[in-house]
């Protein structure tokens, strides 16, 4: 992705955050940008929902976006968080360094919304096989940020578990690059989560 291109889409959010009003608000990287649209429409637009994700984001330009605009005069009831692997992937931080980027973006997001709930995701599993170092490295990833959860305001959820097969790797179809998922793959995430985003608005 370009720069001019990042801006751009940064700049459609700050529209976005200044005159719509949002109740569910996705904040995240590319696999939270590639929501399929039917699914989008079926799921999530009926809930007034807006998705302020931009790929290759790591938590540090979620951090900036958050600075720099996309609060904005919104007061989203729930807003739904996966941001990180680009920092594992991208940036070859370590798990404890992700982690510590992922609480200062929950941070900043109760520090503007002290009344909004947050869904904080897992970061998912990703690499084909279950025995993948990547594998390992989300896993300590999620077991750190976890511990953010607290089941009144910040409610952590792992649906990584719906992506793999018996074996623990990663079918193409569901992952074609064994990273972001395919129309399928996020069927099953839809499905999963969607409960939870229902509960949450209530």
């Amino acid at each position: 992705m370009s720069v001019a291109t990042w801006e751009r889409m940064h700049a459609e959010d700050v529209l976005i955050a200044e005159h719509d009003q949002v109740d569910l608000l996705f904040i995240g990287d590319s696999i939270t940008a590639g929501w399929d649209w039917q699914l989008w429409q079926t799921h999530f637009a009926p809930l007034k929902a807006a998705n302020f994700a931009i790929g290759a984001d790591h938590t540090g330009n979620v951090l900036w976006r958050l600075q720099h605009g996309t609060i904005g005069q919104l007061h989203p009831k729930l807003i739904v968080v996966l941001i990180g692997v680009n920092n594992l992937g991208h940036l070859q931080e370590s798990p404890e360094q992700a982690a510590d980027g992922i609480t200062r973006v929950v941070q900043q997001l109760q520090l503007a919304w002290p009344n909004s709930r947050i869904l904080l995701n897992a970061v998912f599993p990703f690499d084909e096989k279950a025995d993948s170092p990547n594998r390992a490295k989300a896993k300590r990833l999620n077991s750190i940020i976890s511990k953010l959860g607290n089941n009144k305001t910040i409610f952590f959820k792992d649906y990584g578990h719906v992506f793999l097969q018996k074996d623990g790797s990663i079918a193409a179809e569901v992952m074609a690059d064994f990273l972001h998922p395919t129309p399928a793959g996020y069927k099953i995430w839809a499905e999963a989560m969607t409960p939870d985003i229902h509960k949450l608005l209530q």
